[in-house]
């Protein structure tokens, strides 16, 4: 499919008064009861018809171009309907095949690589990840079933920080351990020794007659 020139992924038919005014409504509605998946769709399209660039339009609100392009390609083929979420009632969303193996390599890839400030991924943070990168929202609890059908565990970091500290581990093991035993042992007998001292010591003090 070939690329659309600047500004014209949106013909005339919607760019009707009519069709403008629906598209404002939808914004202010969905900023309203907080359907930010919504609002972002109503903004960016809004922002195009004003001739703004895609690449701005993603900066500011935090999408990638390709998600833009698909709100555009909706707005133009049904209008502000198609900007609409079309959410089965109950379950979360799945993701597919291809969205996981996506998800896989940006959580591989590390959290700051993703645009993160921590250097550990959280679960929350992955939420927020699938929330801006594929608009799919799961539940808190739902995050680690994912992560657990994807082959991830909470536990993969701490097996990495073991393997990486074994030579250390081994170092103090066989080296520093059995060293602190030694010096160890002549410390104790002296502080019996000094204790035995001064118990004999008490026990003379104690005793019954003249000084």
């Amino acid at each position: 499919m070939a690329r659309s020139k600047n500004w014209q992924a949106i013909g005339p038919a919607r760019r009707t008064r009519d069709e403008l005014g629906r598209l404002q409504t939808l914004l202010l509605e969905s900023k309203k009861s907080g359907d930010l998946v919504t609002w972002r769709r109503a903004k960016a399209v809004l922002g195009y018809l004003e001739k703004r660039s895609v690449i701005a339009l993603g900066r500011e609100l935090d999408v990638t171009r390709g998600s833009i392009n698909r709100w555009l390609q909706w707005f133009e083929a049904e209008g502000t309907e198609g900007l609409l979420p079309r959410k089965a009632p109950g379950n979360p969303p799945r993701l597919s095949e291809e969205q996981r193996t996506e998800l896989a390599a940006l959580i591989d890839g590390g959290p700051l690589a993703a645009g993160f400030t921590s250097g550990m991924w959280t679960g929350p943070m992955i939420g927020d990840l699938i929330r801006k990168r594929f608009e799919v929202s799961f539940h808190k609890h739902s995050v680690p079933r994912l992560l657990n059908q994807m082959g991830f565990s909470v536990q993969r970091p701490r097996k990495r920080l073991a393997s990486a500290d074994a030579e250390k581990q081994a170092i103090w093991i066989n080296h520093r351990f059995p060293a602190l035993k030694k010096k160890q042992l002549p410390a104790a007998a002296s502080s019996s020794s000094r204790t035995k001292r001064a118990s004999g010591s008490m026990e003379r003090s104690t005793r019954p007659g003249r000084a």
